[in-house]
């Protein structure tokens, strides 16, 4: 039956690519993204210093907004997380450097330098925002401690082989961090939503973990938790015309990944997805953005998990190199990243361009996507 439904996924995919084959090809694409106006707006970034956080953080100074750049690794403090290695490129991987690149971009950027796991830190924070202006538009919770064995295989084994330590990894600072994170927050942005006749966000950046089984036991659960806390959250906090929204990037091109596919370790920690047609982390940022400029969208995803590709595709805004690129429960990443290869491999020559470069962007039900685990190179 998988051959089967492979072969027919595949004979829909030539049809529609010899449709598209003889329309118009776009060969280049160009960035005209132009953000909106969010000036006067405030936000707190956790996990800001680098990763998917540093480019939320970025894109939202480039629209304007005051952003409070949340993170531990800083060079006031002394403090750089070693978690990770990020390179020779990336040794001032800081909130103090997220935050100047938001002042050159016309934003305001504030470094703080604070461990999300402590909840007297937290609450400084909020108080900081309180005093300083009054206001808060925006909560993103990206802050998440590196797995242990992130760098090869083994952080997909069994969760009786990874134990309590995997576990507390995935639900210490991502999962309870949030939580934590929007209530210290939440009073704040109720007087904001009351007094500026705006709605506030928050976004819970989570993962397609939340959905489908990825990469082990205690990511997905931390991240299905994720889900549930905006869920939960959105059904208390409408009455206060405040949205929550757990936001699923696809596969990211963070420093730490692009270091990891350097060394040649990125297959095997992440059963073989394709980096280089990756996001960039101020994609997600984007999102975020448009999200907080169209506040009449947020009202109705509150409370949902919302695909960055799939808000781009729809709203119309690009990655930073003007592709839109495609989700992961997109024909369009499935048949390139897994099928393909494996046809390719088991017939000894490349699939034709004029399928592989046309495959139809076709979203898989999450009743299909979320029903087994997704492919690997090992199955």
């Amino acid at each position: 039956m998988p051959n089967l439904l492979a072969v027919f996924i595949l004979f829909h995919a030539c049809i529609i690519a010899l449709t598209d084959a003889f329309s118009s090809v776009q060969s280049s694409y160009v960035d005209t993204y132009s953000p909106p106006d969010l000036s006067n707006r405030v936000a707190i970034v956790t996990g800001a210093s680098r990763g998917i956080g540093k480019g939320i953080a970025l894109e939202l100074g480039k629209a304007g907004m005051t952003v409070y750049v949340a993170s531990r690794s800083s060079r006031e403090s002394g403090f750089l997380s070693t978690e990770r290695d990020l390179g020779e490129d990336n040794k001032d991987c800081t909130v103090e450097r997220t935050a100047e690149e938001i002042n050159s971009m016309g934003g305001k950027g504030i470094s703080i330098a604070m461990d999300i796991s402590n909840d007297e830190e937290i609450a400084a924070l909020v108080q900081r925002v309180e005093k300083d202006c009054g206001r808060l538009d925006a909560v993103i919770c990206s802050a998440f401690t590196t797995p242990p064995n992130l760098n090869d295989a083994s952080f997909r084994d069994d969760f009786w082989k990874q134990g309590a330590v995997m576990w507390d990894a995935c639900h210490g600072v991502g999962l309870r961090g949030s939580y934590m994170t929007c209530c210290e927050s939440v009073p704040l942005m109720i007087d904001t939503a009351t007094t500026t006749n705006t709605r506030p966000l928050i976004c819970i950046i989570s993962s397609f973990g939340g959905k489908s089984y990825t990469f082990n036991v205690a990511y997905g659960v931390g991240k299905a938790g994720s889900d549930r806390l905006a869920s939960d959250m959105s059904l208390q906090l409408a009455k206060h015309n405040i949205d929550t929204i757990s936001l699923y990037p696809g596969v990211v091109r963070t420093e730490g990944n692009v270091e990891m596919d350097r060394r040649g370790e990125w297959d095997a920690a992440s059963g073989g997805l394709d980096l280089s047609i990756g996001e960039s982390p101020r994609f997600t940022g984007r999102a975020v953005v448009n999200l907080l400029a169209n506040q009449a969208l947020a009202q109705e995803r509150s409370g949902d998990v919302v695909v960055v590709a799939e808000l781009a595709k729809e709203l119309g805004f690009t990655d930073l190199d003007g592709r839109i690129p495609p989700s992961i429960r997109s024909l369009k990443f499935i048949l390139p990243s897994f099928v393909f290869p494996q046809i390719e491999k088991e017939s000894g020559s490349p699939v034709p361009t004029w399928i592989s470069d046309n495959v139809p962007d076709y979203l898989l039900p999450w009743s299909v996507f979320s029903s087994g685990p997704p492919p690997t190179v090992d199955n």
